[in-house]
């Protein structure tokens, strides 16, 4: 992000606005989540399919099981995360809260859209408050209640915005196309995995790495599953050939 001339005047402190209504800081935090791995989410036909690039900074020495892309957040709701691990750790856990402080006090598990709105809540209040700085998370919140299968993307800002079908992290842009390509209502859990899979090995500098992705899906009756790394792998061998000549950028 360029630096404008007179910009430092309004980018040290989240409390003020720069002269044409931009919150700097706000737009940093959009930038760390640019900067973060690239996560994606297909609703079907009675759930919804999570996946995530998990960067493993030392593959030889690190314990892959340590470095969570995607979490539970209920029985019947997950996450997945782009963006600062540790902003995305603290967010996970305001949101656990809010769905067992529901259960205690309604005696029903949480909707999907009540949880999402409790979390940009919180994101919001970190964008208008000074001493603080806004969460450089962006997370894909996905599930089902008695509204039908829900799948939100909520922003450092604090905006949230549901889709059939969508992408965050780093390089979303080639995600987003094959999605709007190939997206179609009423797919089954195959297809929702190989597509979800398709669409984030757009935004891989190695595609052949796609086998080593985060994959979790939602369910009605089943909640959260996590697909061991074999299972990955076998749908990862079902994905058409990848196009000639893909070179994404920044993933």
């Amino acid at each position: 992000m360029e630096m404008q001339p007179g910009q430092m005047a309004y980018d040290r402190a989240i409390t003020v606005f720069s002269p044409d209504g931009r919150l700097f800081q706000v737009e940093y935090a959009r930038e760390a989540v640019r900067r973060g791995a690239t996560t994606a989410g297909v609703v079907f036909d009675d759930g919804v399919v999570l996946v995530a690039d998990r960067r493993i900074p030392n593959p030889k020495l690190a314990e892959a099981s340590s470095l969570e892309k995607i979490h539970q957040i209920d029985e019947h709701i997950g996450c997945a995360t782009a963006g600062l691990v540790a902003d995305a750790r603290v967010l996970v856990d305001y949101a656990r809260l809010a769905g067992q402080i529901n259960r205690v006090t309604y005696s029903e598990p949480i909707s999907v859209e009540l949880l999402v709105r409790r979390i940009c809540d919180y994101k919001q209040q970190y964008t208008q408050f000074g001493g603080v700085r806004p969460f450089g998370t962006a997370l894909l919140v996905g599930g089902y209640d008695d509204t039908g299968i829900r799948l939100f993307e909520t922003e450092p800002s604090g905006s949230l915005t549901s889709f059939k079908a969508t992408s965050t992290g780093g390089n979303k842009g080639p995600v987003m196309e094959l999605f709007e390509q190939k997206y179609k209502p009423g797919m089954d859990v195959d297809q929702a995995i190989l597509l979800a899979l398709e669409g984030l090995r757009q935004s891989l500098e190695d595609p052949t790495n796609v086998g080593q992705v985060e994959v979790c899906t939602v369910r009605r009756g089943q909640g959260l599953r996590r697909y061991t790394p074999e299972e990955s792998q076998k749908y990862a061998a079902r994905l058409p050939p990848a196009p000639s000549g893909n070179r994404p950028g920044r993933s």
